[in-house]
């Protein structure tokens, strides 16, 4: 059997369909999962790293560009579109499975148009423009949060949740710490801007440290910079003599978490997935530029109810990052308080629950092909006699 997995282009989108696609392979014996991306994004370096095959089509996306860019994306639909029929006749899947990303909508939208079954998951509170799109023509939809149902098609659109990696849930500190080099005995700042860095975060934290002198000997940091900022966020903590790693990307990301007593980082859905579900205290700085400000309202939902500290991008800098730090510093039982509220929203069914929509639309395939085999076969005995 052949499934499918199109999108891509961050972490976001990626990390929840390898955690899709390693169920299934539990699920269905003999299963062949193939993903469809782009050269340019994150799923070109991951998706191998996890033994699955991935095609490339040409595609680009369309929302947040200037005129010119836009018309120059928009000229390679019909290459995406000439691309993803090719791999579809190729493959010949049985589902094809949408993760949002702008490689997403090409392969989805031939998919329908072929008659292949088709199911997207939209991770965001707000849906992206791909999903919105595809919302009106594949079989069915999976969301993250109940306030997205309203975008789609209420008779075909079902709340999940966001899918997590089951190895996230089983990150072990010790190894954590000689991965990274880390001393187990200090409290552990674990720093991402999602899967490519964030320089204003990295920024942020390089201005905090001039704060958190006093407290050098007692915390440690774990800092996922992106390749762009690497050399100067260790420069930052060279000079001011903090301990820690600095990495341009953490494949270990359950060590990671495994590790951290602090995490400080976007609000992308996936890594709230992730944080929720091993329970950690954070410090969100939701990315401005989100579509549809979809991470602050994501980063919202967690501050209402104690479950992280929030800092709006324009509020960021040394002293805002650096006040937050030492409180929860010296107050462990607000630190503790967050990671059981946060650890309580955690929802690890949710890759499970996607898993039994495909399977049921899959049933639903074959159960079409059957009475249509018998269809035909009676016709034929009537022809005969």
């Amino acid at each position: 059997m052949n499934i499918v997995i199109a999108g891509g282009g961050t972490g976001g989108h990626v990390f929840p369909a390898i955690a899709i696609a390693n169920e299934l392979r539990k699920s269905i014996a003999d299963v062949q999962i193939t993903f469809i991306g782009t050269t340019k994004g994150i799923e070109s370096k991951i998706v191998p790293k996890e033994g699955y095959d991935i095609r490339f089509i040409k595609s680009e996306g369309l929302v947040g560009k200037d005129i010119f860019r836009t018309i120059k994306s928009a000229l390679k639909i019909p290459l995406s579109l000439k691309d993803s029929q090719k791999i579809l006749k190729e493959l010949q899947p049985e589902l094809v499975l949408g993760v949002g990303g702008y490689s997403s909508g090409p392969v989805l939208l031939c998919a329908a148009l072929m008659g292949i079954p088709t199911i997207i998951h939209e991770q965001n509170t707000l849906p992206g423009f791909t999903n919105k799109l595809l919302g009106r023509v594949v079989d069915l939809i999976a969301v993250t949060y109940q306030e997205s149902m309203k975008f789609f098609p209420q008779e075909k659109t079902y709340l999940t949740g966001n899918p997590v990696r089951s190895e996230i849930l089983k990150g072990d500190r010790n190894k954590g710490c000689r991965i990274f080099n880390l001393d187990g005995n200090l409290f552990t700042i674990f720093i991402f801007g999602g899967s490519l860095g964030a320089t204003r975060i990295n920024n942020a934290v390089g201005e905090a440290l001039a704060y958190l002198e006093p407290f050098k000997d007692k915390i440690q940091f774990l800092h996922q910079t992106g390749d762009k900022d690497l050399d100067s966020v260790r420069e930052d903590y060279r000079r001011r003599e903090f301990k820690g790693t600095v990495i341009p990307f953490a494949y270990e990301m359950a060590d990671a978490y495994a590790v951290a007593d602090l995490v400080i980082s976007r609000a992308g859905a996936t890594t709230l997935a992730e944080l929720t579900a091993c329970g950690k205290a954070a410090i969100l700085v939701p990315y401005p530029f989100a579509a549809g400000n979809h991470q602050e309202i994501n980063a919202r939902k967690l501050w209402d109810i104690g479950a992280a500290q929030m800092i709006l991008d324009q509020d960021l800098n040394g002293k805002t990052l650096a006040d937050l730090i030492k409180y929860l510093l010296q107050d462990p039982d607000a630190a503790g308080q967050m990671e059981r509220i946060s650890k309580s929203l955690g929802n690890p069914e949710a890759t499970g629950k996607i898993i039994e929509l495909m399977l049921g639309l899959l049933k639903k395939k074959f159960s079409a092909q059957r009475t249509e085999n018998r269809t035909q076969m009676t016709k034929h005995n009537e022809q005969v006699i």
